[in-house]
């Protein structure tokens, strides 16, 4: 399946220009994260730029849900070409990052995404830093480009879907009328496919976790306590800043309500035809 051409209205959104000549030697390097938006980005880059001028890749973290591995599959068959799959040199994956690093989140952030995704991306684009490297930055993500952008100076940044006004749920749109399913962690209602037991998630993306992967809740409230280190907060009534173990977790914390929701808006007609 062929992703039309987007509409006047989603052009509108255009910040930076694709400038791209086959003939210069560069590729286009997409990058691929098992969810949506990456994968809609990817096929769109394909139908412009053709096989030959795209590269889609993916920095496996080692600790995604065992479904993404079925997501990928399907869509180097709807991309028509294979996906690259880089790791880390150093880690096992994000289990292995925390217990050896002893650091599950603070301050400076995580160790995990930086060890796992960002320094083995780095060492593949090395030599290779005026190729367009796209990501699948949608509408709503604004802020978090502009940041990338101030932290990534002379990466060669391209955001089709953030330009385009394609937002994560026409993305979803756009996947399952290729006939692929869409990844089971948003089925769960997880707000993304990434690694199950992420140290940046909320009390609700916990409760999750506790519901359908009880053992790697298990498992993190364990390492919380042995590193001495609480994911989530919360705040006494004096407005004081409190730590909350996992294994002190009220099950019903958090929103209950799926983050995003592929049901209604999706399964049940299209009424704006955008791909």
């Amino acid at each position: 399946m062929t992703i039309e051409q987007p509409t006047p209205r989603e052009t509108a959104r255009q910040s930076t220009p694709e400038t791209f000549d086959p003939e210069s030697g560069e590729k286009i390097v997409c990058w691929f994260s098992c969810g949506l938006t990456s994968a809609t980005a990817a096929k769109l880059m394909i139908d412009e730029y053709g096989h030959e001028n795209v590269e889609v890749v993916y920095a496996d973290p080692g600790s995604e849900p065992p479904d993404n591995a079925r997501f990928l599959k399907e869509c180097e068959e709807w991309f028509e070409q294979p996906i690259t799959i880089i790791r880390s040199e150093k880690y096992a994956d994000t289990w292995d990052v925390w217990e050896r690093t002893k650091w599950l989140v603070g301050p400076m952030g995580v160790r995990c995404s930086p060890e796992l995704k960002k320094i083995p991306c780095r060492k593949y684009m090395e030599g290779r830093e005026d190729d367009p490297q796209v990501f699948g930055f949608d509408p709503s993500e604004t802020k978090r480009i502009a940041k990338y952008r101030e932290n990534n100076i002379g990466v060669n940044l391209w955001t089709p879907l953030h330009d385009r006004g394609i937002t994560k749920a026409d993305c979803a749109k756009v996947v399952m009328r290729a006939g692929i399913e869409i990844p089971l962690a948003y089925r769960q209602g997880f707000s993304h496919a990434n690694c199950t037991a992420c140290p940046q998630g909320g009390q609700s993306h916990w409760n999750r976790v506790r519901r359908h992967y009880p053992d790697q809740f298990d498992r993190m409230a364990k390492l919380e306590r042995t590193l001495d280190v609480a994911i989530n907060k919360t705040y006494a009534d004096d407005g004081e800043r409190k730590r909350v173990f996992l294994d002190e977790l009220d099950p019903d914390a958090g929103r209950d309500e799926p983050e995003t929701s592929f049901e209604c808006g999706l399964l049940c007609g299209f009424q704006e035809e955008l791909f």
